[in-house]
């Protein structure tokens, strides 16, 4: 029966554990006989299947972990002499006799160990002589293995500052030496391991090779657990023998991962202090090398002991930290030309990132690193990978979260040079950061040259970019998106009037080219920022000052009725008439009676040319009635003739009940208490009474269309007027009339043809009630209501 490759293994595992446990049985024996040559015997009977090259690196490591468990009880028995009776020289020369070289260098490395400690001989020798013996197995798994036992047993007994082992200068040294060699020799085995067997299967052998690079990165550790390794020593000796071996070997694997190593197991001041030697060897790294996550992590490593204390800022500077990871990225990209634009653009947000916590009020070496990145989007087709535009948006936000402030951005000139390469999709998304970073912080630009370069930054929402439609855009996003734009025209101001028209103006130049379906988001808010300046300017007599100060009511109120009337084009209609009736109440505040008649009058052509829909004019013609009450500035033809176009308008209204509603509203236009003269309760009456014929022939329109009569509610709301004229004094409003019409109510709600109306009826009672609480109350106002019975 044919066995897999995989039981194959299995097969061989078990065979070689067999054999380990077997031999190991009998050197258990031996060893408790105290017999050394028997010993010696079946250990490296036991060690002998250790140079199988059957097994994968996974199941090798099981098989070499059972025989280290077994040196590790023969490692003991060797300490006693006692036991066996031979001094530790001689040992170390009686178990070179073993057959085969791989049983007697692990012997050789467990007697070595002991020997070391007995400190019969100086440790320098031994490691050195064991090092070089080890030589004589090139086998890469088996001698990675070996090499690897050799650096265990070895590592607590190399000559260091708190070593009992030597501990002078020299000695260290040779201490390293040893390190640094075994580290050399390992590299070259596991790197030759890409070489064994055929080429279809490099694949299954690069995850083998993966699996033991802890073998060889062990070494590193090793050396940076050495005190005597000073900077001084690290810096002239350890870090370009090990740069010189990442370098040579020329393999990708062990390029990045022996170089995430360094970066890793040596502390961070070496690193700054040789970051020089460091980077110079990143471009000579093999253009496959994931480069970028290694210099990232640098970068990371660095930051992050710059903000451990204040202290060591100094030293950045001293050491040029910024401009040497600046070029060596520069050459790193040069070199790698095949290097992915995502690459590229993750390594720029990584010193970016760096530089912010580093050297945040550097705002130059900010500048530097969007410029770089600038050079590098700009060398390329235009961006299309996802990955490399979420850098750059990563990049573009950067800034913004560390400094919580856009104003700082928009000192940046290549801030917007790098949003430029975005695709309108992202422009936009970044637009969108830019404006919550502003909310977010409740940031005010207070400069017309700000807001010149912030709209510039968020072009992708206030146009359409290279002429795209919107059509593809969720409306409820492009609602988001144009409701954000319009939040943040309120957070731009200044104090100085002068330098506030100018942003007004800057932010019109740019919301005018936003076309038909942004127009009704941002034009409201820019007319009340406009409306703004001009209740701060409203105290200027307009006509003086006009000629030497561009900033004056006049002025802007001219800009603004420009700027409405780009609604009509729209169409919004309805928008504009509200925006000049806003303009007309200001007009008012600031004394300007021909600026509010003429904002009226543009109201009142929107309102016959433009609002057709009847449910829209009922409600513009009370917004005119509502404005047009509250404005004080008219002389009395030009107020006259505007509550003459107004209740002339209502009485046009298409259904009745609008139409009387809308009459009974304009009453209040002939009598406003806050204004002498304006007292008109002739007037009043007529309105009202007006409203009552009209309220009547809406009930007789009810019955001959439905058979019954419409609601009585129009009358409720008629005495209520009715109560509230008499109550404010006018004469014309008497008490007989308004009993007349209780009674007219209360006919009309006893009538059978009436339609039952709950509402209504407890309008009316809530109405008698009130009458009933001001003849009670007593005084004036009592008498006033006493001729009244309900």
């Amino acid at each position: 029966m044919m066995l897999s490759g995989d039981e194959d293994e299995e097969k061989w595992l078990a065979e070689g554990i067999a054999g380990v446990q077997h031999n190991a049985f009998y050197m258990h024996r031996a060893l408790d006989s105290n017999n050394l040559r028997e010993a010696l015997k079946y250990s490296a009977q036991m060690l002998s299947e250790l140079r199988t090259s059957k097994l994968s690196p996974h199941k090798y490591y099981e098989l070499y972990m059972r025989a280290f468990d077994e040196l590790r009880k023969l490692e003991m028995f060797f300490k006693d002499e006692s036991r066996h009776g031979v001094s530790i020289i001689d040992l170390y020369e009686l178990v070179q006799h073993a057959g085969n070289i791989l049983p007697r260098l692990y012997l050789l490395c467990t007697v070595g160990s002991v020997y070391i400690k007995s400190k019969e001989a100086p440790a320098k020798e031994v490691l050195k002589d064991l090092v070089e013996m080890c030589r004589g197995v090139q086998h890469p798994i088996r001698g990675l293995f070996l090499r690897s036992y050799l650096a265990q047993v070895s590592r607590d007994k190399l000559p260091d500052i708190d070593s009992e082992y030597e501990r002078d200068a020299e000695t260290m040294t040779d201490a390293v030496e040893f390190v640094l060699q075994n580290f050399t020799e390992m590299n070259k085995l596991w790197v030759r391991m890409q070489h064994q067997g055929p080429g279809r299967v490099r694949e299954k052998r690069e995850k083998e090779r993966n699996e033991l690079r802890d073998l060889v990165g062990k070494n590193l550790h090793v050396l940076s657990q050495i005190e005597g390794v000073d900077l001084e020593m690290y810096k002239e000796n350890v870090l370009p023998r090990v740069l010189e071996q990442v370098v040579n070997c020329k393999d990708e694997l062990a390029q990045y991962y022996l170089m995430d190593c360094i970066i890793q197991v040596f502390p961070d001041e070496y690193h700054l202090q040789t970051l020089e030697t460091l980077l110079g060897a990143c471009p000579q790294l093999q253009p496959t090398v994931d480069i970028k996550t290694v210099l990232s992590r640098l970068m990371d490593r660095l930051s992050n002991y710059a903000v451990s204390s204040a202290d060591v800022l100094p030293e950045f500077l001293q050491v040029e930290a910024f401009a040497k990871l600046s070029n060596a990225i520069g050459k790193v990209i040069d070199a790698q030309v095949d290097m992915p634009i995502v690459g590229a653009i993750s390594l720029y947000v990584s010193l970016l990132t760096f530089t912010l916590r580093v050297h945040p009020d550097r705002l130059d070496y900010v500048d530097q690193v969007l410029g770089a990145c600038v050079k590098k989007l700009s060398s390329a087709p235009k961006l299309e990978d996802s990955r490399a535009t979420k850098q750059v948006v990563a990049l573009l936000s950067a800034p913004l979260d560390k400094y919580n402030d856009i104003v700082t951005a928009l000192t940046l000139s290549n801030y917007p040079r790098v949003m430029d390469h975005l695709d309108d999709g992202t422009n936009k998304v970044m637009a969108m950061v830019i404006i919550q970073s502003i909310m977010k912080n409740s940031t005010c630009i207070s400069t017309a040259e700000k807001v010149e370069v912030l709209f510039e930054l968020i072009k992708g929402l206030i146009k359409d970019l290279d002429g795209a439609a919107q059509d593809e855009l969720d409306e409820e996003d492009f609602k988001e998106e144009q409701n954000s734009v319009a939040r943040l025209i309120h957070m731009l101001y200044n104090d100085d009037s002068e330098e506030m028209l100018k942003i007004i103006c800057t932010v019109r130049k740019h919301i005018m080219t936003g076309g038909p379906k942004r127009l009704p988001f941002t034009v409201p808010p820019l007319v009340f920022s406009a409306l703004r300046l001009v209740r701060q300017l409203q105290n200027q007599d307009g006509d003086v000052a006009g000629e030497e100060e561009p900033a004056t009511p006049k002025k802007i109120f001219q800009l603004l009725n420009q700027t409405i009337e780009t609604l009509l084009s729209v169409p919004s209609p309805e928008m504009a008439l509200r925006l000049y009736l806003q303009c007309a109440e200001a007009a008012n505040d600031c004394d300007l009676e021909p600026v509010a008649y003429e904002f009226f009058t543009q109201a009142f052509m929107l309102y016959e040319e433009e609002i057709a829909d009847s449910k829209a004019q009922v409600t513009a013609i009370h917004l005119i009635i509502g404005t047009l009450q509250r404005i004080s500035v008219f002389g009395v033809e030009n107020r006259d003739t505007l509550t003459h176009k107004a209740t002339g308008y209502s009485a046009r209204l298409l259904k009745k009940p609008d139409q009387c509603r809308a009459v009974y509203a304009c009453s209040h236009l002939f009598w406003v208490d806050d204004q002498d003269g304006i007292k008109d309760g002739e007037r009043v009456l007529l309105c009202l009474k007006r409203a009552l014929r009209i309220a009547n022939a809406a009930q007789q329109m009810a019955n001959v269309a439905r058979g019954s009569s419409g609601p009585v509610v129009l009358f409720v709301e008629i005495l209520n007027k009715y109560l509230y004229f008499f109550e404010k004094g006018n004469t014309q409003i008497t008490a007989s009339a308004i009993q007349s019409l209780i009674e007219l109510i209360t006919s009309e709600m006893q009538s059978e043809s009436t339609t039952l109306d709950p509402a209504a009826n407890a309008f009316f009672a809530s109405t008698k009630r009130y009458i009933e609480f001001q003849k009670k109350k007593g005084g004036a106002m009592g008498e006033k209501y006493d001729p009244i019975n309900v």
